[in-house]
């Protein structure tokens, strides 16, 4: 009798925490990490308990059925009834996106922003010089910049490391989707990363001037070196 409570006790604690844990990491088919769970769950729960909002993360190995993303993120939102965002990562068909219901959601965070391929202004301004179509497009690639999530998920990873890669760049997103929401509630959130997500950006960022200046020290280089070719054949 002792060992089926027991063993009674034991089933409906990993239901439970089964259930709890399907909260805000909504679906993961790639990470499987209790301790990426667990900050996921702490803040998430914070932001749900604090704004009303669930903001569910996603994270699956191919979209099913032939679906597009948005169609996927369309089929899940039938799910809840609360007001819900989900940020949703398919490895298979290199997509994120984010879907918020009601759509006045979108309010309270700058997807733009976030599922920006672009870090900084100073990239997205070299962007814009050697890919602009006019005044236009100029401004258009100048101000897209300050991604969180795109440009983690583009940087190579060494064998093994791969699902840090997707948990370091998913986890960035759903933190600044968090904060912005915050920000524009004027709420404090205690398990808020604040600017340590950064820190992986910033090494991208790094690196990405490292190769600019230098693209533009050859550059310049070889504008001098013709210059004054054509300067002597005179």
């Amino acid at each position: 009798m002792k060992f089926s409570r027991g063993l009674l006790a034991l089933i409906l604690t990993l239901f439970f925490n089964a259930s709890l844990s399907a909260q805000y990491l909504y679906k993961d088919e790639l990470i499987f990490n209790p301790a990426f769970n667990a900050e996921v769950e702490k803040l998430g729960l914070e932001l749900h308990q604090k704004t009303g909002i669930a903001l569910r993360l996603v994270m699956v190995k191919e979209l099913p059925n032939g679906m597009n993303i948005v169609e996927y993120e369309n089929e899940l939102m039938k799910d809840f009834d609360s007001p819900t965002i989900l940020l949703t990562f398919s490895e298979m068909d290199s997509k994120v996106d984010i879907l918020a219901h009601p759509a006045s959601l979108y309010e309270y965070f700058d997807k733009k922003q976030i599922l920006s391929p672009v870090a900084s202004p100073v990239q997205a301004f070299t962007m814009a010089l050697f890919y602009n179509e006019g005044f236009d497009s100029f401004k258009e690639i100048a101000s897209s910049y300050g991604g969180t999530i795109i440009p983690l998920l583009a940087q190579k990873a060494k064998e093994g490391e791969v699902l840090g890669k997707y948990s370091g760049s998913m986890f960035n997103g759903y933190a600044d989707i968090a904060e912005q929401i915050a920000d524009s509630k004027g709420i404090v959130l205690e398990n808020a990363v604040g600017n340590a997500n950064q820190n992986s950006i910033l090494l991208v960022k790094v690196l990405f001037y490292g190769f600019i200046l230098y693209g533009i020290f050859l550059y310049i280089k070889r504008k001098i070196y013709l210059r004054r070719e054509k300067n002597e054949s005179k």
